[in-house]
């Protein structure tokens, strides 16, 4: 299944995912679907091709489910509103292979857990992320239904983020001395100036 929409979207730092989950139920949210591991990996030619355009290629991994995604040039201001183009996959190795085969390569992977929620009656979708560097969790939807749900939460657009999760991952290591490498769960990190 393939489509395409222009995704407009925030994030909002919380606390905990207990945290997350109690604002959610307050707010009349159900989850649509249950928390699935993730894993991305996002692709780019030696050149750096993609990031240069502000365009993103990745293939993702979610429990059963593969997708090959590709996003535009993000218009940032207080949303971030992008064009997605996203296809499901039966195989996300070949699709890698075939990826790599056009030139791209691996550039960054992460991971995350993600519990996907809906309101009866609601627009849009709200997304617990459990990440290596913190809980998020995404709105995304109309601007007018984010700003709705994002104050009945008890946020208010000082506290919207748009950045990435690779922009956040590079804070998050800078602010630990971290060396970069990918988010991934597990001891894959060196403090900066440590011998790989």
């Amino acid at each position: 299944m393939a489509h395409g929409t222009n995704e407009t979207e925030i994030k909002l730092a919380v606390e905990s995912p207990q945290a997350v989950r109690r604002l959610l139920r307050a707010a009349g949210f159900t989850i649509s679907r249950r928390r699935v591991f993730e894993a991305n990996v996002i692709f780019d030619t030696p050149k750096l091709t993609l990031r240069k355009a502000g365009a993103v290629l990745r293939v993702r991994k979610a429990g059963r489910l593969a997708t090959i995604t590709y996003k535009g040039r993000p218009a940032v201001a207080k949303y971030k509103s992008r064009e997605e183009l996203e296809l499901e996959i039966a195989d996300g190795a070949t699709m890698t292979a075939i990826v790599d085969r056009l030139g791209f390569s691996p550039v960054f992977r992460y991971e995350k857990y993600r519990t996907e929620y809906r309101q009866r009656r609601g627009a849009g979708m709200a997304m617990l992320d459990e990440t290596p560097v913190g809980v998020y969790l995404e709105l995304e939807g109309s601007p007018r239904w984010i700003d709705r749900t994002a104050r009945g939460m008890g946020f208010s657009e000082q506290d919207y983020i748009v950045r990435s999760y690779a922009r956040l991952y590079l804070e998050w290591c800078r602010r630990k001395g971290l060396k970069p490498g990918d988010m991934v769960f597990g001891p894959t990190r060196k403090k900066a100036g440590a011998k790989a």
